[in-house]
C-alpha cells in the first residue's frame, strides 16, 4: 500500500493526470503501458466508462504500485467504496460532494473533488480534500487560477482540468499549479495505444520545457 506522502512525491515528479474517459477493458494494458513508457504514471479511469472496474483491475494487476491509479466521475460514497475494492488509490469527481470527500478520507484514499467557486474550494479543503480539481479550467481561465490561488491557503494544491494541452501548459505551470488533468488532448475512446504514447511524450516534454 502506497502511503499518502509517497503519492504526493510521485505527483510532484510528474504532475500530469491521464484522464481515460470511455476506455474499455481490452485497452487497459496497452494504453497504460503506453502512458507509463512515455512518462505519465498517473491515470484516472472514469466511472462512466464501460466496465470501469474491470479496467482498473487490469491496470492494477499489470502495474501494481508502480503507478498512481485513480477513478474519475465518482459521485457517491458507495462509488468510493467500489473503487477502493478494485485497487483505486485516488478519488476524483467533477463536483464537490462533502460525503464523497469524507468517505474517501475514511478509506485512506487521495481526495480530488471538482470545484468551480471559491466557496466550493474552501468547503472542500475544510472537509479534507487533498487536491482541488478546478474544472472546467478552459472556461474559468488562467486568470481565475491566479486569482483563486491568491486567496486560498498557501499550501492548497490546485489541479486545473479541461482544455489543457501542450500549447498552453506553460501558462498553468507559470501560475504555480500542483498538477494538471489531461483529457481529450491525450486520450479518446478507440485511439490506438501507440498514438496515446506519442501524445503522452509530447505533453511530458511540454511540461519539462515549461518547468525549466
Amino acid at each position: 500500500m502506497v502511503m499518502m506522502n509517497e503519492l504526493h512525491n510521485r505527483i510532484k515528479q510528474m504532475p500530469l493526470v491521464a484522464i481515460l474517459r470511455g476506455i474499455q477493458p481490452h485497452e487497459a494494458v496497452p494504453v497504460s503501458d503506453a502512458l507509463v513508457d512515455n512518462g505519465i504514471p498517473f491515470m484516472e479511469v472514469t466511472l462512466n466508462s464501460p466496465d470501469w472496474d474491470e479496467t482498473i483491475g487490469r491496470i492494477k494487476e499489470k502495474h501494481g504500485d508502480n503507478i498512481i491509479l485513480g477513478a474519475g466521475t465518482v459521485l457517491t460514497p458507495e462509488d468510493v467504496e467500489r473503487v477502493k475494492a478494485v485497487g483505486g488509490q485516488v478519488i476524483i469527481s467533477p463536483n464537490m460532494d462533502e460525503e464523497v470527500i469524507r468517505r474517501t478520507k475514511e478509506l485512506g484514499l487521495l481526495s480530488i473533488p471538482g470545484c468551480f467557486t471559491p466557496t466550493e474550494c474552501f468547503k472542500a479543503l475544510k472537509t479534507g480534500a487533498d487536491i482541488l480539481k478546478i474544472f472546467p479550467a478552459d472556461t474559468l481561465g488562467i486568470s481565475f487560477i491566479k486569482a483563486i490561488s491568491a486567496v486560498l491557503p498557501s499550501d492548497a494544491r490546485i489541479c486545473p482540468t479541461g482544455g489543457i494541452g501542450a500549447e498552453n501548459m506553460h501558462q498553468f505551470v507559470a501560475a504555480g499549479v500542483y498538477a494538471m488533468g489531461m483529457g481529450s488532448s491525450l486520450y479518446k475512446p478507440g485511439v490506438a495505444a501507440v498514438d496515446v504514447g506519442q501524445e503522452a511524450a509530447k505533453l511530458v516534454q511540454a511540461y519539462r520545457d515549461a518547468s525549466q
